[in-house]
């Protein structure tokens, strides 16, 4: 299937999510039902090259269609729309590495191959990097990955958290450090069907309980010696950057900004039969809050339009990073605003203005979170470059 028509077919899907919206807002959990509709719609085609049958061509090519995918499913059900956007950000890491070293070529090939077959055969893939006291920085990963007698075969140890779709995705990628090396690499587990007891490696540290998103399952886990295979290009994560910083940051983004349009569209129902009778300090966040959907519209437009535009890659790295910033911090503020003009049934958690004032949030703690982020574009900012020649002049 062509992209337009997986967007088509996700539109039906999420016109029916919208009709359940009360009852999938109070939901605690994932239903596999919804993700099958949406791997027979044509979706899990994002994690394969277009090489072999399936959508990836290029970063610059693939950004819309695929933003268009992620917004269409939040418009039914952002938490099934967010644990989604982790497939084809995942699988970006392979199909969208540049040439490994020779020595390391067959091997990549044939990981890829398998990873391909998979996605094929209808796997989802997740993720499960994040670690306690990391602050989100998946180079921080303290598990340790201690080798078998099967070449690229690991055991690995350690604890997760925001495991988003738990339960769901047939595989999770990590992050640990090979016994004896110092740098992180990534490694694939084989999650499915999987007990969470402990009795193969595997125990639920804790379920999510997040105040938003509240239905992507992302568990915190304790891993023990569980089976792990290691990317076979080691090193080859930095390859995949200038593409996997803009997917991840833009389909993230992609979620809030559906929830926004929601939310300003339900707002405005509420609010048409009595704009003529509402106090001035009403009217006035409420034109606020339309400024502010306003902007994050132009902040999304504006990530897509640089990221497509971008020959060298970075500018489109920078503007993803900076957008989905920006609009955390707008979609709060949004939010907030809309809720004081609709009125004290808004603060309420059977009220869509109460479930997506606290969904928008999310947005700041997904990867990069805050401090990480924050980091990231203030050292791009001033690359290393330019202060290496102002330090020379």
């Amino acid at each position: 299937m062509q992209s337009h028509q997986i967007i088509e077919n996700l539109s039906q899907i999420a016109a029916k999510f919208a009709g359940q919206r009360t009852e999938r807002q109070q939901r605690r959990h994932l239903e596999k039902a919804d993700f099958d509709l949406i791997a027979e719609a044509g979706f899990l085609q994002t994690g394969i090259a277009a090489a072999d049958g399936g959508l990836w061509t290029d970063v610059q090519q693939c950004i819309r269609p695929y933003a268009a995918m992620i917004h269409t499913i939040a418009m039914g059900d952002p938490s099934v729309a967010l644990v989604s956007a982790m497939h084809p950000c995942v699988l970006i890491f392979w199909i969208a590495a540049g040439k490994p070293p020779q020595e390391a070529a067959p091997a990549w090939q044939a990981q890829v191959d398998w990873i391909t077959e998979s996605v094929r055969q209808g796997a989802w893939w997740g993720t499960v990097t994040s670690e306690p006291g990391s602050g989100g920085d998946i180079m921080q990963s303290q598990s340790i990955a201690t080798p078998t007698d099967k070449a690229g075969h690991y055991l690995l140890t350690g604890e997760k958290h925001f495991g988003s779709g738990s339960g769901m995705s047939n595989y999770m990628m990590t992050t640990a450090r090979a016994v004896g090396e110092k740098v992180p690499e990534l490694f694939i587990l084989e999650i499915a069907d999987i007990p969470w007891d402990g009795s193969e490696g595997v125990t639920l540290a804790a379920e999510w309980d997040g105040h938003g998103m509240s239905a992507t399952q992302s568990h915190a886990f304790k891993f023990e010696n569980f089976p792990a295979i290691r990317s076979a290009w080691a090193g080859g994560m930095a390859s995949s950057g200038a593409a996997a910083g803009p997917i991840g940051n833009t389909l993230f983004t992609a979620v809030i900004v559906a929830i926004v349009d929601q939310a300003i569209q339900f707002a405005r129902q509420k609010l048409v039969s009595k704009a003529d009778k509402m106090r001035p300090y009403e009217r006035v966040e409420w034109v606020r809050a339309e400024n502010e959907a306003w902007l994050i519209r132009q902040a999304y437009e504006g990530m897509i339009n640089t990221v497509e535009s971008s020959a060298s890659g970075i500018d489109g790295v920078i503007a993803a990073a900076r957008g989905k910033a920006t609009v955390a911090e707008l979609s709060e503020s949004c939010l907030g605003r809309l809720s004081k003009v609709v009125g004290g049934a808004s603060f309420s958690r059977s009220s869509p203005l109460g479930r997506w004032a606290q969904d928008v949030r999310a947005l700041g703690f997904l990867r990069p979170p805050w401090g990480l982020a924050y980091d990231n574009l203030f050292n791009l900012s001033f690359p290393k470059q330019d202060k290496k020649r102002a330090k020379q002049n």
